[in-house]
């Protein structure tokens, strides 16, 4: 019987990017959106297992900006903001799961879109919060999963986990945690 309901956050509990605000984060990078679509994705894994703001947009600008850099704090805020509109559908099933359900939340990301995250409002709900930057591991690697079911003191089997990648889902399922794919909307800016 499940006792947990894990989720994760991008793309299940919020919405995708606005087309709009990713055009807006290009802007400020001064690239068009295929190559900032391109260096956005590829350095994306080493930001959200906790690497510093201004060392990824380095990357993703393709030249060093210092940590104090204005540049870095509008982009970040752009990049959270662009994370941070809420599936009103999964919202209210979040409310139907807190009263039969523990719930926690995984997620990969960085360190400025997991203080978002706590700071709302609607995370009070969650028991836990698992964050790729403060952990120091990621969705897919089996390790992020077996930490979460050590944190939560829960077997496999009382777990159920919803993602938007199959890649995670398969993860999590080859651990015999009940996963399921949430069924992603349509958009031509993922990370696959």
């Amino acid at each position: 019987m499940t006792t947990w309901m894990l989720l994760d956050y991008g793309e299940v509990i919020s919405m995708p990017q606005p087309a709009g605000e990713i055009a807006v984060m290009a802007e400020l990078a001064g690239q068009d959106l295929a190559t900032f679509g391109d260096r956005y994705w590829r350095h994306r894994d080493a930001y959200d297992l906790g690497q510093a703001p201004h060392a990824y947009w380095s990357e993703v600008l393709g030249r060093t900006l210092d940590d104090g850099d204005p540049l870095v704090a509008r982009l970040d805020a752009a990049d959270t903001a662009s994370w941070s509109h809420l599936n009103p559908e999964t919202l209210r099933a979040i409310e139907g799961f807190a009263g039969r359900h523990r719930l926690a939340l995984l997620s990969n990301a960085p360190e400025s879109m997991a203080a978002a995250i706590d700071d709302a409002p609607w995370s009070a709900a969650f028991t836990h919060r698992f964050y790729s930057c403060r952990l120091a591991l990621a969705k897919p690697d089996a390790a992020v999963f077996e930490q979460v079911l050590r944190r939560l003191d829960a077997a496999p089997g009382d777990v159920t986990f919803l993602d938007d990648r199959a890649v995670n889902v398969r993860a999590a399922a080859a651990l015999g945690i009940n996963a399921v794919l949430h069924p992603a909307r349509p958009s031509s800016w993922h990370r696959g």
